[in-house]
């Protein structure tokens, strides 16, 4: 009996310590993830002793505990990625908050106030934002987009799983994602819809001067990318949801800027923004392309011609199996510049033939009829050119081909009344 009684007490003591580890870890977890949390941008050490803590208190956290435990390790491994850009680490994260949800839904009713809850938005949105930051494509990123805008909707913030300012900045990150994603797909109505409450207020003047270019407002569209550059520039205290949200380049920026500004008619100052483009970043062809059209506006043909044929070269030099579509229609708006008309079609029919970005085949499809033109085969291009008009883009000299085309018409009269009245039919 002695014995039993002994052996019990062993027990308990044990049991006791177990206790006491386990509240120890959960209480240590709980410190790491609060100190996380509080951090507007959290130091990548504290993310990354929260993402151990919170793997040693979900060990031997209790059933109805475990949905918070790996809410908080998914967003300590985040805070971690946001700060070393790691796609494995990001999908780590969204691994986490997919369990979170899983064994949120599956929690045993009335283990306590929050049970009673569907799984906060917020939760939601972070595993779609996680996989967005990862680099997912396809149907990955159709997935995370659907997820996204599910959670954005519907607006579950109760406060009891995650703080109520927490959830908001996620869904406003959230709200950023669907605007950009948006915006890759043309859709400039959807993406107005979600950029006044997107985590960032540069962004919605980012959208406004999209709208305003294809709105053909170009000098509004300038004032909007302006002051989207100005908020951008502003110095301010970077936080986690902000570095999670999406937001374009500094060069594609000044690129975008400089472009309204060109077809606002400011020549001198769409070349010196372009110009800071290129100090950003020297690597994309755009930049150079819009500078040299620019530089044309200014008088300046010797500096647009060797703009066009560094655009050229760097497009050629981006292409993976060194045939671009984009290299050769700089390079034929280079020869065409010579008034070497045959050689400038042939650029533009190469670039119609090999891969192009959709955005510039009507611009290459205009060009190339406009080299015909300017070459002499008036009867066979003129009309053609016309109708290349109506689809090409601002940044197509259109005044110039309309002016080609009605000397080549004129020209083509001219040639007709010259000849005797029986060859006129």
């Amino acid at each position: 009996m002695a014995m039993y009684v002994w052996i019990l007490g062993l027990l308990a003591i044990s049991a006791l310590h177990a206790g006491d580890r386990e509240s120890a870890l959960a209480a240590t977890a709980r410190a790491d993830f609060d100190r996380v949390e509080a951090a507007a941008m959290p130091l990548l050490r504290d993310a990354g002793t929260c993402v151990q803590s919170q793997a040693a208190s979900l060990a031997v956290a209790p059933p109805a505990e475990v949905p918070m435990a790996r809410f908080r390790k998914g967003y300590c491994a985040l805070a971690e990625a946001a700060v070393t850009r790691s796609p494995d680490m990001f999908a780590s994260a969204a691994a986490d908050f997919d369990a979170s949800i899983q064994d949120w839904l599956s929690r045993p009713p009335g283990a306590n106030e929050a049970a009673l809850e569907p799984a906060p938005s917020g939760l939601r949105a972070l595993a779609a934002i996680a996989r967005l930051n990862a680099g997912v494509t396809g149907g990955q990123a159709e997935q995370a987009r659907s997820q996204l805008a599910l959670a954005v909707d519907s607006k579950q913030c109760s406060g009891t799983a995650m703080p109520r300012d927490l959830c908001s900045s996620v869904l406003s990150a959230g709200r950023q994602w669907l605007s950009w994603l948006a915006v890759e797909n043309g859709d400039l109505y959807r993406a107005m819809t979600y950029a006044p409450a997107a985590a960032d207020p540069a962004w919605p003047r980012w959208v406004a001067g999209k709208q305003a270019i294809r709105d053909r407002e170009y000098a509004a569209a300038a004032a909007w990318y302006g002051r989207a550059l100005e908020e951008w520039n502003r110095p301010r205290t970077p936080y986690l949801m902000e570095a999670l949200a999406p937001r374009p380049a500094l060069s594609e920026v000044l690129t975008e800027l400089g472009g309204a500004q060109f077809l606002a008619g400011d020549a001198a100052k769409a070349a010196a923004t372009l110009a800071a483009a290129l100090k950003a970043d020297s690597s994309h062809p755009r930049p150079y392309y819009l500078r040299a059209r620019a530089e044309e506006l200014a008088g300046k043909s010797a500096e647009a011609a060797a703009d066009y044929s560094m655009a050229s070269r760097i497009a050629l030099a981006a292409a993976q199996d060194l045939a671009s579509g984009e290299a050769h229609l700089y390079r034929g708006v280079m020869y065409y510049r010579r008034g070497d008309y045959r050689r400038a079609e042939d650029e533009f029919a190469s670039a119609l033939s090999f891969d192009i970005p959709a955005a510039l085949e009507p611009d290459a499809e205009a060009w190339r009829y406009l080299a015909a033109v300017a070459g002499g085969a008036c009867s066979d291009s003129r009309e053609r050119l016309e109708r290349a008009l109506e689809t090409a883009s601002p940044y197509f000299p259109k005044s110039e081909a309309r002016q080609a085309a009605d000397a080549c018409q004129a020209s083509e009269i001219s040639a007709a009344g010259a000849l005797p009245a029986e060859l006129r039919q």
